[in-house]
């Protein structure tokens, strides 16, 4: 028997299918060929059509089990991870009333920060977490102020994972991580924040049931059958945002755990039990998939815009060859690069800096003295120094680190980063070889609570190695000193 896995992504679904007793990845299929637009009408929107999601799923789905000459029969599970914070309306038929406003989208910024100073700070960070910013209720509440017509028509408004678990099932529920990630969620009163859809005027039946993250959240119908080639009937069993998804696949549950990715755009995803709000404005909080009545597991998600992006510029103006020849080149340098300093924060404005947009700033460099390989050095130890950097806000907003697992992408392959950072922040990095889709697969078997067996699984399947803390730790400590100095200077001249 299998369990199938689907992660939505802003530019692809992909589709996992595991094995339901070993956890062993069977086959990993992705569509389109092609990244998906995103429609942008207007300077800083970003849009998709939540049916080509739907599209590209059932493609997908009858792809893998093609050729996997998997009958769908042995599907006993369906999970799914999908892109955070976008809104989908749907009329009383379920047809999507409009695009999908995505996670990227800029266009609710205003309403949210009017929001958040009409409402207080202290009330919405006391029982949201969070101000309500750029979210998913936020950008319903445009939706209602700018198309009246259409809002006047919606039935629901969901997620876009509820709407492909909609799609499979004819059924709309939620979870309460979901509700966090919308900032629909009061976490003090542990109910709907009532008081939020009465300012924004919102209707509270526009959302969706609400059930435990792992639970039998629909089946699949006969229609989404002859769709997608899957079995009626077969249940969907759990369903997050990517980045607690993210979290559940490196087997991040408790306090001290946390999750990193270092992709283009780098996030650090810290589980604990504290509802410190210290650095709201810096940190997003979220109910993480195992928060529950009796548990209050939080997931503080820090991100780090000017990441990987910083590396691919150099890749592509430095007239070298691949990641492989620039991780060569900096490891012929000494730590420190030479005295050579990248903040790497040339990818926007980033909520880390509070939202200050510095830009991506090179400095110290000598003409007679510096080459290619110091400033692949500096771009490594500028990208691991920002992560430590947001390491030290997590640690002030109550997070107490014991591990780091990460996934077997870019950055965390070079050892000068993961050796970096677990130096200075001083614990191991563990790296893992796996994805959102495979996570989402694996999770349909925490329905039965065996988180034990699940993260077992993980090891068995994904482990790859770990970085340990080097003993020689003053030379990452002076780098770290000379960078963050440039840092502070750089913030402080804006």
């Amino acid at each position: 028997m299998y369990n199938l896995g689907y992660d939505l992504g802003s530019s692809s679904i992909k589709v996992a299918l595991v094995s339901c007793t070993t956890g062993e990845r069977i086959a990993v299929v992705s569509e389109p060929k092609k990244e998906m637009e995103m429609l942008a009408l207007e300077n800083n929107w970003a849009e998709q059509n939540p049916e080509d999601w739907w599209y590209h799923i059932c493609n997908a789905t009858k792809r893998i089990l093609k050729e996997t000459k998997t009958n769908a029969s042995e599907i006993k599970g369906i999970g799914i991870s999908y892109q955070m914070h976008g809104l989908v309306i749907v009329d009383n038929e379920g047809k999507p009333l409009r695009d999908s406003i995505i996670w990227c989208d800029g266009r609710a910024v205003s309403i949210g920060n009017e929001a958040f100073e009409k409402l207080g700070e202290q009330k919405c960070s006391e029982h949201l977490l969070n101000s309500p910013a750029n979210f998913t209720a936020s950008k319903l509440r445009w939706v209602k102020e700018n198309e009246p017509e259409l809002y006047s028509k919606i039935y629901k408004a969901m997620l876009p994972g509820e709407f492909i678990a909609y799609k499979l099932s004819g059924k709309c529920v939620t979870t309460i991580s979901g509700l966090s990630e919308g900032i629909y969620w009061d976490f003090k009163e542990g109910e709907i924040a009532q008081w939020l859809l009465d300012y924004y005027q919102i209707d509270k039946s526009l959302l969706a049931e609400i059930l435990p993250t792992f639970s039998i959240q629909g089946t699949v119908t006969k229609g989404a059958a002859e769709a997608t080639g899957l079995s009626e009937g077969t249940p969907i069993v759990y369903r997050a945002g990517d980045q607690p998804n993210n979290a559940l696949s490196l087997n991040v549950f408790n306090p001290g755990e946390i999750a990193a990715t270092g992709g283009t755009s780098g996030v650090i995803y810290a589980v604990t039990n504290n509802l410190s709000v210290k650095e709201s404005s810096r940190v997003n909080n979220f109910a993480h998939v195992n928060f529950s009545e009796n548990q209050t597991s939080i997931g503080k998600l820090l991100c780090v815009n000017g990441s990987g992006i910083m590396y691919r510029w150099l890749l592509n103006n430095l007239q070298v060859n691949s990641y492989e020849e620039m991780n060569d080149l900096a490891e012929s340098i000494p730590i420190g690069s030479g005295g050579v300093t990248i903040l790497p924060f040339g990818n926007g404005p980033e909520r880390m800096l509070e939202n200050k947009n510095i830009g991506a700033v090179m400095g110290n460099i000598n003409l007679n003295k510096h080459s290619k390989g110091h400033l692949c050095r500096a771009a490594l130890e500028g990208i691991a120094f920002s992560f430590v950097y947001g390491m030290e806000i997590l640690k002030s907003d109550g997070v107490r680190p014991s591990v780091i697992r990460a996934g077997n992408d870019n950055l965390f392959r070079s050892s000068i980063f993961s050796n970096t950072i677990a130096t200075l922040i001083d614990f191991e990095i563990e790296i893992y070889n796996t994805t959102g889709a495979i996570g989402a697969a694996r999770a349909c078997e925490l329905v039965n609570g065996d988180f034990d067996s699940f993260g077992k699984q993980i090891i068995n399947n994904d482990y790859v190695m770990t970085y340990s803390p080097s003993a020689d730790k003053e030379a990452y400590r002076k780098a770290y000193r000379i960078w963050k100095n440039e840092l502070e200077t750089t913030l402080n001249n804006k």
